[in-house]
């Protein structure tokens, strides 16, 4: 990735979900002076990028960063090892312990 590419993708990183125009784009990720001498500077850059798959365009010419996929592990994990170590020595059985899902919202917010 060069510097032009990374330029944009920082520009695009502050507007999370957003698509943004490429007129936007090429006035605020190159600085204003740039734009004054190349205002379609980011033409080239925009096209390979999305050639690339690192940021997505709509039917309208607005730019957005591709959402990464989030990783679900579903496998239980523990806190940290040493806890594990200790709730095994204590030969209890730890079966009938609840599950909370990451996604649901917090009870005490309200």
């Amino acid at each position: 990735m060069d510097a032009d590419e990374r330029d944009i993708c920082l520009y695009l990183k502050g507007f999370p979900g957003q698509f943004v125009s490429y007129k936007e784009v090429c006035r605020r990720a190159g600085g204003k002076r740039r734009y004054r001498v190349e205002p379609e500077w980011a033409t080239p850059v925009l096209v390979r990028l999305v050639e690339k798959g690192v940021i997505e365009s709509d039917s309208t010419g607005h730019y957005r960063l591709k959402a990464k996929p989030k990783r679900r592990d579903k496998t239980p994990r523990w806190v940290s090892p040493e806890i594990r170590k200790i709730l095994e020595r204590s030969g209890k059985e730890f079966s009938g312990v609840f599950e909370v899902d990451e996604d649901e919202e917090d009870l005490t917010k309200e």
